[in-house]
């Protein structure tokens, strides 16, 4: 019995001198993993580098971006070279749209994908194959871009759907692809001069906002085969070419600054004015003109078509005028619109001048005895405004011998017969009063010359005009 419990006394020593063995041993060798595991941690060699030299680190997801591209150890609040030369950053744009172009601000929209290139040793990283690393707007703000502006913009954002539209490839050399895609509203100097039959010529500008030229040098990284653009359509607007230029932006206070220019112009189309503006005004025009052929009796219908024709073209002058800038020169519409007002203004005029030439022949005719001393004028004119041959008797209008007498009102056969000597052929020219009374005793002859002189000075200067400016 005795030597039982001895013997299960010796086994059970045995077993925890076992565990107690058992678990130092299993002790230290985690303790020795953990140790290399945290020298792995703070020291860029070991198991890493190992595993760097048997895979290409850009395949590895055991080493962060931030660690592989060593962020930490790197200052990225000053520029790649500090104290050194200027750096070059290599720019690359491809226009994507114009989105509008407003003449009342004189500005642009623009979306645009703006590339910036440039290297860093800094963000290097050892690779076999050169494959490069492309990561989000998350890592951009860690790291050192240049700072592009857009000069005389008014409004510019980058698009932010679904995620910031941002992108950076970062190659082993340390070469860096930096895109974004932005809309940027800018300021365009137009000149309306020849408005609508007008060329603009814009420009979109960026430089560097903090860096002039001693510290970074903006250029464009393929020359001329940098600007690119999509095919762009736009609605009153041709472009005939885009051209990519550079230069330097002089401040007083800071100095110098690289600058690139990305230079378009456009050409109006014409055709959208053409039947807004300039065929209506036409329209207008000729129709004040019917009024010559109308009796110059019948007051009312020439009166009230040369009132429409004078407010319609007061209605194409304002609608035209609101839609453009408020600028202290003549435009080349403006100039086609006031003088196709004016031919309206002189149409109605010249019924007023056929209306009172026809009120002193009548009277003329009155104080001659033509016309019964118990005729009422006032009654006659009462109902449309006119004389009426049932009324008063109207002659047919004689030819005029000239006259001497200083009085309008005198007929002709009161004026004494003055003939020539035998032998003698006198041609004397009428003075402007004769002609003025010649017309008052003709005046149908105002509405005959009206006829002829309207159309003609107006086809005139159509053809002047659209030589000038087309």
């Amino acid at each position: 019995m005795k030597a039982e419990v001895l013997t299960c006394l010796a086994l059970a020593a045995a077993s925890l001198v076992g565990t107690v063995t058992g678990g130092r041993s299993s002790g230290r060798r985690k303790h020795k993993e953990a140790f290399h595991g945290e020298n792995s941690k703070f020291k860029f060699g070991g198991r890493i580098d190992y595993k760097l030299k048997r895979q290409d680190s850009t395949k590895m997801l055991l080493i962060k971006s931030e660690q592989l591209l060593r962020i930490e150890e790197h200052d990225f609040a000053i520029r790649p070279g500090f104290g050194g030369a200027a750096i070059p950053v290599g720019i690359d744009v491809q226009v994507e749209s114009i989105d509008s172009i407003s003449e009342v601000n004189m500005d642009f929209t623009m979306t645009l994908y703006l590339r910036h290139y440039w290297k860093d040793e800094r963000l290097s990283f050892p690779s076999r194959n050169n494959q490069s690393r492309t990561f989000d707007s998350r890592l951009v703000k860690k790291i050192w871009v240049p700072d592009v502006f857009f000069v005389h913009s008014k409004r510019s954002f980058i698009h932010d759907t679904t995620m910031d539209n941002i992108m950076l490839r970062v190659f082993p050399d340390g070469n860096i692809l930096y895109s974004v895609r932005v809309t940027v509203t800018a300021l365009c100097s137009m000149d309306f001069s020849s408005f609508p039959l007008d060329t603009q010529n814009c420009s979109l500008e960026l430089e560097s906002y903090a860096y002039n030229e001693n510290d970074l040098m903006l250029y464009w990284k393929n020359g001329n085969d940098s600007l690119r653009t999509d095919e762009i359509v736009l609605s009153q607007f041709f472009i005939e070419h885009f051209q990519a230029s550079s230069g330097l932006g002089f401040y007083s206070s800071t100095g110098w600054y690289s600058r690139l220019f990305i230079n378009f112009i456009l050409r109006r189309h014409i055709f959208f004015f053409m039947l807004q503006t300039y065929f209506p005004t036409m329209l207008m025009v000729v129709l004040s003109w019917v009024s010559f052929w109308i009796d110059r009796r019948a007051v009312p219908a020439r009166v009230s078509l040369g009132i429409t024709t004078v407010l319609t073209m007061s209605t194409i002058i304002t609608g035209v005028s609101s839609s453009m800038p408020q600028v202290s020169y003549v435009k080349a519409v403006d100039i086609y619109l006031w003088t196709s007002f004016l031919f309206v203004f002189l149409s109605v005029i010249e019924y007023a001048a056929v209306n009172y030439c026809t009120t002193l022949e009548e009277m003329r005719k009155m104080k001659r005895g033509k016309i019964p001393s118990t005729f009422n004028a006032s009654q006659a004119m009462a109902f449309d405004g006119c004389f009426h041959d049932n009324d008063i008797e109207l002659t047919p209008f004689p030819r005029m011998a000239p006259t001497l007498t200083s009085d309008p009102l005198t007929t002709p056969t009161e004026s004494p017969d003055i003939h020539p000597t035998e032998g003698t052929r006198l041609r004397r020219q009428r003075s402007v009063r004769e002609n003025v009374d010649l017309l008052v005793s003709n005046s149908y002859m105002i509405d005959s010359y009206s006829r002829l002189a309207f159309p003609l000075s107006y086809l005139l200067f159509n053809t002047i005009y659209w030589s000038m400016y087309s």
